[in-house]
């Protein structure tokens, strides 16, 4: 049996994980369609902060907000992303944690 990480948590925050080996039964619809939703949610508040940073300047109670929602919906792609991950075959480390890590110190850290 398989254990697929699931897009929602415990009451007390800890992952769920459903046993299966099935993709067709309802508890593994509900977690794709709320994948989907997740991602979707994600897309259109990425939409939203692109279009409302190219218009005006953000109070700081606008920025600290979106900061929020979309720190939220990171979390969420990135539990989908290790859902989906962790179903595929596995193919060794090959250092993405440490490459990311860099990137981010490059990049945004400066």
């Amino acid at each position: 049996m398989n254990r697929r990480l699931l897009p929602w948590s415990s009451e007390n925050g800890t992952p769920c994980y459903l046993d299966t080996d099935s993709r067709d039964s309802f508890l593994s619809r509900l977690a794709d369609n709320l994948e989907a939703v997740q991602l979707g949610k994600g897309r259109e508040l990425l939409r939203y902060t692109v279009k409302l940073l190219a218009q005006q300047e953000p109070s700081e109670v606008e920025l600290r907000n979106m900061v929020a929602r979309l720190s939220e919906a990171l979390r969420d792609a990135i539990r989908v992303a290790e859902s989906r991950g962790e179903r595929l075959p596995v193919t060794g480390d090959s250092g993405n944690a440490r490459a990311a890590v860099a990137v981010i110190d490059r990049e945004i850290v400066r």
